[in-house]
């Protein structure tokens, strides 16, 4: 499975309910794993975003279903990205020569 990291912004519509915030969550890791996703962690930031989450999921179609999924309610805006960890960058810099 490949890693997939979201930065998160809450909406105005997300920081008026920014108590339910916690709940929210745990919603989206029921419904990424029905999509066939798995949440690894989710971190509520301070600084230029509002949190990230890092999930794992078969293929980029399955992280963007459950990244708009996420999205959805209108409570986040996300940006998706794809993760490497070191073996898999060092897969990719290996292909190069």
């Amino acid at each position: 499975m490949a890693t997939y990291i979201a930065m998160i912004q809450f909406t105005q519509q997300g920081l008026e309910t920014i108590d339910q915030s916690p709940a929210r969550a745990e919603a989206f890791t029921a419904a990424a794993e029905k999509l066939g996703a798995s949440v690894r962690k989710i971190f509520w930031t301070t600084g230029a975003v509002d949190g990230l989450v890092s999930i794992d999921a078969p293929d980029e179609a399955t992280a963007a279903a459950a990244f708009l999924a996420l999205s959805r309610d209108g409570n986040v805006k996300t940006q998706m990205l794809r993760a490497y960890d070191r073996s898999e960058f060092q897969q990719l810099l290996d292909s190069l020569s």
